[in-house]
């Protein structure tokens, strides 16, 4: 764990639960793509880049999850380096309260504030900063997350952030975290057509090919939807629904779970309901969701 793996002249990836990329452009700098999920995460890159005496210039964040994010404040106050985002994430990563209070849809409690769903905020500039390195490529890769982004490097590297998850992983847990079904879906459709040396995805293998796990990806977000229209086929509530999902797959329910799992089929009713298949009532001053 926290392996350097390197992947052509200039690109890296350090092997952690949520890689993070390296670039190199010359002998002396570096940029991150992101910078993993806390202090100690960060510490260990600290490591690696003193092992290669690298100066870290800039971590570029692909979105505001904190396992993506948590490195960035202790990285930032050691090394003094710019941390490079972009809209609603730039929000997240300076406040990263936002993260669960979004998750839960409230004020969350003690529970949902620790560092696998909050990190500690920290400075960020913007994609459009004039120091930002232009022989990057910013790759808008929304549905995931609001604007999460990816980057193709000047030797056509890309890392890809979290817009695919391994065979393994959906496996295990079926229901990935996703915000924006649609624009997932259609950000999957952007990225089995792209063209590289190697993709880094964050939560599956670097391979020069990630068609087949696109086509797998894609084709469980239409086996988790189906598997909700079946769930209301009659009038039920959202409760029931995330019960079901849960049972359905064989997971098991815990507060992280709750809010993660829970803000997803959200937004696969949000999806359906949007593209005509499903329905909402009012009964008992409850809502209720319906299959057409």
């Amino acid at each position: 764990m926290y392996e350097l793996m390197q992947i052509s002249e200039q690109c890296y990836y350090i092997n952690c639960p949520a890689k993070i990329g390296v670039y190199v452009p010359d002998k002396d700098n570096v940029y991150l793509i992101d910078s993993g999920n806390d202090k100690d995460a960060g510490r260990k890159v600290r490591q690696l880049l003193d092992k290669n005496g690298w100066h870290l210039k800039a971590i570029l964040n692909t979105h505001s999850n904190a396992d993506h994010i948590g490195g960035n404040r202790y990285l930032q106050s050691q090394t003094g380096c710019r941390i490079y985002s972009c809209g609603i994430e730039a929000a997240f990563t300076k406040y990263p309260l936002l993260e669960p209070s979004f998750l839960y849809g409230g004020y969350p409690c003690k529970d949902l504030r620790h560092k696998f769903l909050m990190a500690q905020e920290s400075d960020v500039t913007d994609f459009s900063h004039e120091e930002f390195p232009k022989e990057i490529e910013v790759i808008p890769l929304p549905g995931h997350f609001f604007h999460m982004a990816g980057f193709r490097m000047p030797d056509g590297v890309v890392f890809l952030a979290d817009c695919i998850s391994s065979r393994e992983t959906l496996e295990k847990y079926a229901v990935s975290f996703i915000y924006d079904v649609g624009a997932y879906l259609e950000t999957l459709d952007k990225v089995e057509r792209m063209e590289a040396p190697m993709f880094v995805p964050a939560h599956a293998q670097a391979s020069p090919d990630i068609r087949g796990l696109v086509r797998y990806n894609r084709d469980k977000v239409q086996e988790v939807a189906e598997r909700i229209l079946s769930i209301c086929r009659e009038p039920v509530h959202f409760e029931k629904i995330l019960q079901e999902v849960f049972t359905g797959y064989g997971l098991t329910m815990n507060f992280e779970q709750y809010v993660l799992a829970g803000s997803t089929v959200r937004s696969y009713l949000s999806w359906l309901k949007d593209t005509g298949r499903l329905s909402v009532t009012f009964q008992d001053n409850m809502l209720l969701w319906q299959k057409i």
